[in-house]
């Protein structure tokens, strides 16, 4: 296995892992029980991609960091608001520092998925608005159901919802990719252009 990019199986597994504990143990018991199961998973997922890869992508360690703090306030004030908010709070702030990112001249969506590929100015920029317009809507709809719908609903959504929307969207912005991509330099064509430079 690339220590620098695994397999796609491992990735999804430390993604959806936690979000299924999640769903069956609040199944089983409630949802103050799933929350520090939760927030175990999490921290296990972490674990887990760092031995594998000697690393942990920024969104996943953001992630982590507000689900531990969100999930602590569920458990020690015993308010399931919190855990229900979290995701929220995780949605509006990529929404904001991409959003924010960008009226900065900056394409921050780059660093946000470890640049796993290249790209024009122009096509990370268009990429990045549409990501934070994403999360922005992510972050409206998780007020909507955990506000409307019962917590089983909201727990469901969250464990088998969220994950289908972020890659199908995904997959959708693989035209703009496609069409904006650019081939990085090899170590070969550099050389041979510095020759042609010196033959020059």
């Amino acid at each position: 296995m690339d220590k620098t990019h695994p397999h796609p199986l491992f990735k999804l597994a430390t993604e959806l892992g936690p979000l299924i504990v999640f769903f069956l143990v609040n199944a089983k018991f409630h949802l103050f029980v799933a929350t520090g199961a939760f927030m175990v998973a999490i921290v296990a997922a972490m674990i887990a991609s760092y031995v594998v890869t000697k690393h942990v992508p920024l969104m996943a360690l953001v992630t982590g960091i507000i689900v531990i703090i969100f999930g602590t306030l569920t458990l020690v004030l015993h308010d399931e608001t919190f855990i229900k908010v979290k995701p929220t709070i995780i949605y509006g702030l990529f929404a904001a520092v991409l959003g924010g990112g960008l009226l900065f001249g900056r394409s921050f969506i780059a660093i946000m998925f470890d640049q796993m590929f290249n790209l024009t100015a122009r096509g990370w920029r268009i990429l990045t608005l549409r990501w934070a317009l994403f999360f922005a809507g992510m972050a409206i709809l998780n007020e909507v159901i955990w506000r409307t719908q019962s917590t089983d609903f909201w727990v469901a959504f969250k464990a088998f919802g969220v994950i289908p929307l972020t890659m199908g969207f995904a997959i959708t912005q693989m035209p703009l990719i496609k069409r904006y991509h650019i081939e990085p330099v090899s170590l070969e064509a550099s050389d041979a252009a510095e020759g042609d430079v010196r033959k020059g």
